[in-house]
Parts: structure tokens; C-alpha cells; sequence
């Protein structure tokens, strides 16, 4: 699904992505140490993406986090939910004041996604966010219900994300709907993230890929001390090492996952994320970046291609740099 009109404002109910809540008073110690960006300069009230990488910085999953006075609130991806869990727990030790609590199952998550959902907010008496910086957030009540709105669709697209107790999720969604907002399904917040190039666990998100290759620039701290990964991260940077980037491609068939790319007779690549939309299919894909970037013509299976940006995606040193 694409976004056909500027006042459309789109509703993704989240609830099924995982929710974990980092409490102590070592908790922006420990997540600066176990991801890749900055959460020592955070103030309650703000927020961040990060990812979670391995020691030689294969990813696992980009998060977003929300600092309060109490706790970090974490967004992770649907499937990888325990696998932080235990990931993260593994680096907790005994004078750690660091406590993971499951927040999922308790409470319910939705994004409005659009570039008028301030409009919409308002109508239904929740003030925005209006011109904070993303991952900005603050608990409101609306009516008699409590609930948290923060600053960003999850894509690249403006919009908002409310955190709420499970049980005034269904209310609220109604309250949403009642004043313009359109649902959207799975099958099409995929079709909007692949258009905006925003990485998936299992697809653009693997231990084959490291979050620069992926396009999470904006996700990464230079500056700060040692982390998971960092050694490799700022290496890949210094001697602009990043092999492969992640590129959108506008196809006239979908092709499956894993599909080689082509470039004449050299291997260019492969699809990582393909679906079908009325134009055709769009894709995602990982390039050698020596091969070329935007606008360079590829061969997938028996179809030509020409490699498109991506609005979500960041690339560094690489937006200066010819192949």
C-alpha cells in the first residue's frame, strides 16, 4: 500500500511487537554499553533508535527507546522479543541494578502514520508533539484514559506512537478511527516499510548484515566508549569498509527472498524483502557498493531494475564516496 494522499493518516496496531521495560539505576549504563547508541546524554522525556548488535556487530534488532524517570521503555521487533530478553540478560551481573520486565502482554501499541496525525490528535483532545525532535514522548490522559505519545510512525513518514494499558487499546483505536485515522493490516505496513527501506529481523536484519550496511547510520554513536560491537562499527567507518548497501528497487513481477541480482556478468547482490502492490512489486535489496548505488541499472531473475534511495535509510561517509 502506498501513501496516495497528504491528509491520509494510516493506524498500525503495534501490540504485537514487544514491549521491554529496563528499570534500575544502572539502566542507561547498561543500554549505552549493550547498543549503539548514546543513552547517557537522555533525559526523561526523550528518546532513541538503537540497534542491538553481536561482538563483531551483526544485528539483532533496531529498537526504540523511551527514557522516563523511572525505567527505559523499549519497542523491539515481534520476534525478537526473547531473544533481547535473554541476550540482554546474559550481560546483567550481580551488582548490576538492572531489572528486564515483559511489558508486552500488559499493554497495547499504536502508530499513526501521516503527516497530519497532528490534526487528528488534536480532534481527539490528546495534544501533539508538534516540531519535537523524534522519540520525544510525555504521559497524557485522555478522558480517563493514561497513555504515552511519542514522536514517530516507525518509518520514515511522519507520525506518532501511543503506549497504553492493554485493556484501553481497543477504546482508544475506535476514538482514533471515529475521527479519520484508517487502519492497516500487517500485509500493508510491510508494503510501508519496504517503500521506506525501514529493516526487518530474518530479512535486512541478520548476522549476515551490520547495521551500517543496512542503512542505520543515524542509529550510531561515534563519539561514545566501548560497547557490543563497537570495535568493528568504528573500524568499518574509519577505513570505510562498508561492502554492501541496502537499496529499493521498483520491479514489474515479485521475486522471492534471495534472489541474485546481477549487474552484466558480476553478482550484485540479493532480495531480502519483495511484495506485490498494484504498480508491479517493490523490493529491498543488499548491493556491493562497489558495484554502484542510486540509479544503476540491475538484472533480477529474467526482470531489469534500476536501484532506488530510500527515505529511512542513512549511509554515512557512503553518501560522498563514488564507487
Amino acid at each position: 500500500m502506498m501513501m496516495s494522499e497528504e491528509t491520509e493518516i494510516l493506524l498500525y496496531d503495534r501490540s504485537h511487537w514487544g514491549r521491554i521495560e529496563v528499570r534500575g539505576s544502572d539502566r542507561l549504563r547498561f543500554l549505552h554499553n549493550q547498543s549503539t547508541n548514546d543513552f547517557q546524554r537522555l533525559q526523561p522525556g526523550q528518546g532513541c533508535d538503537s540497534v542491538f548488535v553481536t561482538s563483531t556487530a551483526r544485528t539483532l534488532d533496531l529498537a526504540t527507546a523511551y527514557v522516563t524517570e523511572e525505567s527505559v521503555i523499549l519497542l523491539v521487533s515481534a520476534d525478537r522479543r526473547q531473544k533481547l530478553l535473554q541476550w540482554m540478560d546474559r550481560y546483567i551481573f550481580p551488582m548490576d541494578q538492572v531489572e528486564l520486565v515483559d511489558i508486552t502482554d500488559k499493554t497495547a501499541c499504536l502508530s499513526l502514520i501521516g503527516t497530519e496525525s497532528d490534526r487528528l490528535l488534536e480532534a481527539v483532545g490528546i495534544p501533539p508533539l508538534s516540531d519535537a525532535p523524534p522519540g520525544t514522548h510525555q504521559p497524557v490522559t485522555l478522558g480517563d484514559i493514561p497513555l504515552r505519545i511519542a514522536v514517530g510512525s516507525g518509518l520514515a513518514t511522519p507520525g506518532y506512537t501511543l503506549i497504553l494499558d492493554l485493556e484501553e487499546g481497543q477504546n482508544l483505536t475506535e476514538k482514533l478511527i471515529a475521527q479519520g485515522a484508517k487502519p492497516i493490516n500487517n500485509q500493508q505496513w510491510e508494503t510501508l516499510r519496504i517503500q521506506n527501506g525501514r529493516p526487518a529481523p530474518d530479512r535486512e536484519l541478520t548476522e549476515d548484515y551490520n547495521p551500517l550496511e543496512a542503512g542505520l547510520w543515524n542509529t550510531i554513536s561515534f563519539e561514545k566508549g566501548c560497547y557490543i560491537g563497537q570495535e568493528t562499527i568504528a573500524r568499518l567507518n574509519t577505513y570505510q569498509g562498508v561492502k554492501q548497501q541496502l537499496w529499493g528497487l521498483q520491479l514489474a513481477q515479485p521475486v522471492d527472498p534471495g534472489t541474485p541480482i546481477q549487474v552484466g556478468d558480476q553478482k550484485a547482490g540479493k532480495i531480502t524483502s519483495c511484495i506485490a502492490t498494484s504498480e508491479g512489486a517493490i523490493a529491498l535489496a543488499y548491493i556491493r557498493t562497489k558495484i554502484g548505488g542510486k540509479g544503476l541499472t540491475v538484472q533480477v531473475a529474467d526482470q531489469s531494475a534500476t536501484l532506488l534511495d530510500l527515505p529511512f535509510v542513512s549511509r554515512g561517509y557512503l553518501d560522498t564516496v563514488s564507487p
